[in-house]
């Protein structure tokens, strides 16, 4: 049988609905870094959002409201981490990543890349995906936050010459 009777069916209507108006309201209180990949901690709450969505509208032992609060809470706690990591620096480094310099001056950077568990491979991969051919043709890649690779062409100038690089670990 494809279900057990029409109440549930019209029970997941009306919870789906209502939480995903709530959810939106709540996003939207959020801001925009509600649904960003800046860093672990980010991907985390957007991924337990998801999880808390699906037990709301699956669910029939979570109440609307108690999915509701948890929307809520899962954002307010994202936005005290924001605020409490632009507050003190210790708190930063406690909750994100710091972006590494993986390769530097056309030079692949093979201690940064074991660290990071980061092979030549997926790095020639972020120089093809930026139309670059040769590795000696790049300033830099970076290892990001988010775990996306970031490359500098080699016409940017030298490392030591790039501002964009301050703060990243060598």
């Amino acid at each position: 049988m494809f279900f057990d009777t029409g109440y549930e069916l019209l029970r997941v209507i009306v919870i789906t609905l209502s939480a995903y108006a709530i959810l939106i309201v709540v996003l939207r209180a959020a801001g925009k870094r509600a649904l960003a990949k800046l860093n672990a901690f980010d991907l985390v709450v957007t991924v337990a959002l998801g999880s808390t969505l699906a037990t709301v509208l699956l669910s029939k032992d979570v109440a609307l409201a108690e999915g509701a609060l948890a929307f809520a809470m899962l954002a307010g706690l994202q936005y005290a981490v924001a605020r409490a990591s632009i507050r003190w620096r210790w708190f930063r480094n406690a909750v994100r990543a710091e972006p590494r310099l993986l390769l530097k001056d056309g030079v692949l950077r093979p201690e940064a890349m074991a660290a990071e568990r980061v092979t030549a491979d997926e790095v020639a991969a972020a120089l093809r995906q930026q139309g670059i051919g040769r590795i000696a043709d790049a300033a830099a890649v970076v290892l990001e936050t988010d775990g996306s690779l970031s490359v500098i062409a080699a016409s940017a100038g030298r490392v030591a010459e790039l501002d964009v690089l301050e703060g990243v670990a060598r």
